[in-house]
């Protein structure tokens, strides 16, 4: 979903400067969001189904921490840009992020029934301005301590919340702005105010030297320890029965068993409000608890990790290949935003056969990949955010004087 890729070369050579790796993980996730909107969330005998179990709030959450990435890359990379150039391109982002809501919520009214992330996809690229001119380290750091620190809040502050009130919010949820705000920021499908979480740790991502087989490995290795760490203790502590006693009097259940096999699927973006502190150790996907956050951003880690660590040293033909292959993953926003209308009953017939949605997006990637082209949504919000910086930036200087010319 990212839009801040540069322009793509026409050549057979993958672009100078390039990461393809992070064109494949932007592939991975998009394809993971349409397996959890496409495939049935349950098996016939009431097991969770093999998409939702792999990719339920893992896809989201990559997509978010990618989004981190983009910062970092459009505000310096490895060095931080400083002074206007910052507020130049913190600038760009801010109109980047309006386009982005403002087409989050009209693909909210068109009748897919999906939580379309796109609207606080936009608000989570305005709360992480402010951490663009930190490091590395300090972004881990801030990490750690907003995926603990953010549940908490939210579990303090939502009872006091108006419900929410939107499938995905839309045009027409501008006539309630304070329920709208709240539940862009705390009580909505993807809470923006914990997710800061996951572009946290994409800004951190980011500010590594990602050319670097040694840091995609720490990448790959650090989010898979993460990943199996947080699951691992949730589970020990949410099948102690004093722990299960808690939940099931918010969500009535048979038993314990049934109560975390019901929890398997999610919880909706957030934990029942007002409910038991005990929510906070539950793993459940889009629960955003400090297990679900870290779990999820470790994931996302990982595959990172991993998609940077299989092309850094592909040949150049292999790495094309997988260019063209994965191009989706160049244009994720608009082939997001063509999903979302393809799931529109209107437009195509819903059905669970993931494989034509896959072929369709993939098909469409490779088409624009191979011709060397970017999505015609990340063009037009790439030119809309470079445009914003400019008039921040002012003119370009003109050439000095030339050799026979003196300045009077």
């Amino acid at each position: 979903m990212s839009t801040a890729a540069p322009a793509a070369d026409r050549s057979a050579q993958p672009r100078a400067g390039r990461l393809v790796g992070l064109d494949v993980a932007r592939c991975v996730a998009l394809l993971g969001m349409v397996a959890t909107h496409v495939v049935a969330e349950r098996d016939l005998d009431g097991s969770l189904t093999a998409a939702h179990w792999v990719a339920g709030g893992r896809a989201s959450a990559l997509f978010a921490v990618l989004a981190g990435v983009t910062l970092a890359l459009g505000t310096g990379g490895t060095a931080p840009v400083r002074g206007r150039e910052r507020v130049a391109r913190s600038y760009g982002f801010v109109v980047r992020a309006v386009v982005l809501a403002g087409l989050g919520l009209l693909l909210g009214a068109a009748g897919s029934g999906l939580a379309v992330i796109l609207t606080y996809y936009g608000v989570l690229f305005v709360l992480g301005l402010p951490f663009v001119g930190l490091r590395a380290r300090w972004l881990w750091l801030a990490a750690a301590v907003w995926c603990v620190a953010a549940p908490v809040v939210s579990q303090v502050v939502r009872p006091a919340l108006p419900e929410r009130g939107f499938t995905s919010p839309e045009p027409t949820s501008l006539a309630e702005p304070a329920r709208l705000v709240s539940e862009l920021l705390l009580t909505g499908y993807y809470p923006a105010v914990p997710w800061l979480t996951y572009l946290l740790v994409g800004l951190a991502i980011g500010r590594c030297d990602l050319r670097r087989l040694d840091v995609a490995a720490s990448l790959a290795v650090a989010g898979g320890v993460l990943a199996v760490a947080a699951t691992a203790v949730s589970r020990l502590l949410t099948e102690r029965a004093d722990v299960v006693s808690r939940l099931l009097v918010d969500v009535p259940a048979p038993d314990g068993e049934a109560l975390l096999d019901r929890l398997a699927g999610g919880t909706g973006g957030t934990t029942p409000t007002g409910g038991s502190w005990a929510w906070l150790l539950t793993v459940a996907p889009h629960s955003a608890t400090p297990f679900d956050l870290a779990q999820t951003a470790g994931s996302a880690m990982l595959v990172v990790g991993a998609c940077l660590l299989v092309t850094l040293r592909l040949p150049a033909a292999t790495s094309r290949a997988v260019e063209v292959g994965f191009g989706a993953g160049r244009m994720s926003l608009s082939l997001y935003t063509l999903h979302v209308v393809l799931r529109t009953p209107d437009v195509w017939p819903p059905d669970d056969h993931l494989a034509p949605h896959v072929l369709v997006l993939l098909l469409i990637g490779a088409g624009f990949a191979a011709a060397g082209r970017r999505g015609p949504l990340e063009a037009a919000v790439t030119a809309v955010s470079r445009a914003a910086e400019r008039s921040v930036r002012g003119p370009a200087p003109g050439p000095g004087p030339g050799p026979d010319q003196s300045p009077r």
